[in-house]
């Protein structure tokens, strides 16, 4: 198709100012953000750096305490003590909204027990069975916690990513492309009317002649 067979009209350019102007206060938005959900991650970066920190030395205490046992106690004793405890930690999960994104949020019950209600009796075995309970149920509290923030920290970089590839395809593809249709279609619109007016003067050249 030539170029002077395209003949657009005033209202279409009025429609694609209207999308470059949607286009551009989405991409204003997307990318307010964009910067949120990283000022965000990082935060909760720096919490899952500390949460890390933590289980792995709970973990490590929790280890150290289950060998004292063992000797102390003797394993099928330790064993015993572990398969005794009835009541089991109550997990509930909930979902919480940060930034627009939905993330987890772990609650937890019933992890520390008192030591009446461990289920092994308290006759009969050293403070070290004690010892080794807690570090057990501190070490829970923490796995816990940790999923909840490494969960969190997954999901605001999902989203990062996704509203990095919004604003990119707003700012790189959809608001050029939009601008170069509203600018040929402007181009084009002053042709017409420079060569309606040109037709104009020659009809009325042609009559006063």
């Amino acid at each position: 198709m030539a170029l002077k067979d395209i003949k657009p009209t005033r209202s279409e350019l009025i429609n694609i100012k209207k999308k470059i102007k949607l286009s551009q206060n989405g991409y204003k938005i997307l990318k307010m953000k964009r910067d949120g959900l990283i000022l965000e991650f990082f935060k909760v970066l720096g919490q899952a750096k500390d949460s890390r920190g933590a289980l792995l030395v709970k973990y490590a205490r929790a280890q150290e305490m289950m060998a004292i046992a063992n000797t102390v106690e003797g394993s099928i004793k330790v064993k015993a003590a572990a398969l005794s405890v009835q009541e089991k930690p109550d997990i509930t999960l909930r979902n919480k909204n940060v930034m627009g994104v939905v993330v987890p949020k772990i609650d937890s019950n019933k992890v520390r027990k008192g030591i009446a209600d461990r289920g092994y009796g308290i006759l009969g075995t050293s403070p070290v069975m004690d010892e080794v309970a807690t570090s057990f149920e501190e070490l829970v509290e923490a796995i816990i916690e940790s999923a909840e923030i490494e969960t969190t920290m997954k999901r605001l970089l999902n989203e990062i990513e996704g509203t990095k590839r919004r604003v990119n395809a707003l700012e790189f593809k959809v608001i050029p492309e939009l601008s170069e249709a509203r600018d040929f279609i402007k181009m084009r619109l002053d042709e017409m009317e420079r060569e309606e007016l040109f037709r104009l003067k020659r009809i009325k050249a042609r009559n006063e002649s």
